[in-house]
């Protein structure tokens, strides 16, 4: 080797090299302190302001208010739901029963009308004709049976029904009387059954009966008959 050697020197209160401050850990550091600024500055800015302890208790009240709310107006739609399916099963219960009625209604019509269409004709010939009648008495009632025919149209004549009855008075002496005025309506063919008051003691021994339009008054049937 060349050169020279240095001697070296020793000194025991010499100075002790001072350390640097890391520089990685400086930028760490800055970077961690703006992160915290930037963090600040958005929630002061841009962000909702933080609820005090007792507006964060009153929106938890409001919440918890909410859902119970929700979950009442749940149950009373499901309540009304069911409600509304039970409405509906029902509707298309009566629904079928009514169909099931008129069909029975129809069948009976056809049943009268092939009776009507056996029995003797009213000898008047009237545009309602008086085809079968059964009228009985009791002490105060007069009780009938009729079956009225009408020529063909395609609507119910609204009529008027009454009876003219003839017998004894309480004091036996002969007497007529008109009976209260009965609304009917009236199709081809019909079975009239029903109760009507008789003065008290009268007793009744032939009636007339009357079937007239309701809306112009016109005489549209009669036939007299007899009382048993």
């Amino acid at each position: 080797m060349t050169g020279r050697i240095k001697p070296v020197v020793f000194d025991p209160y010499g100075r002790r090299r001072s350390r640097r401050f890391p520089a990685w850990l400086g930028w760490l550091l800055s970077g961690a302190a703006l992160g915290v600024a930037g963090v600040l500055y958005v929630q002061a800015e841009h962000l909702p302001a933080r609820l005090s302890a007792s507006e964060s208790q009153a929106l938890r009240a409001a919440h918890d208010a909410a859902q119970a709310e929700r979950q009442r107006l749940s149950r009373a739609l499901e309540e009304t739901t069911l409600r509304l399916q039970t409405a509906e099963a029902e509707r298309q219960k009566l629904a079928l029963e009514l169909a099931a009625a008129r069909d029975t209604l129809a069948r009976q019509r056809d049943d009268l009308q092939a009776l009507a269409d056996t029995l003797p004709p009213d000898p008047r010939g009237s545009t309602v004709a008086v085809r079968a009648a059964r009228l009985r008495a009791s002490p105060g009632r007069l009780t009938y049976d009729l079956v009225l025919t009408r020529q063909s149209s395609p609507r119910p004549l609204q009529a008027t029904l009454q009876f003219i009855v003839a017998g004894a008075d309480a004091r036996g002496s002969e007497s007529r009387h008109s009976l209260e005025p009965l609304p009917v309506t009236l199709n081809r063919v019909d079975s009239l059954r029903g109760q009507v008051n008789l003065p008290e003691g009268f007793a009744a021994r032939q009636a007339t009966v009357r079937i007239t339009d309701r809306s112009s008054g016109q005489l549209l049937g009669m036939r007299v008959l007899h009382v048993r």
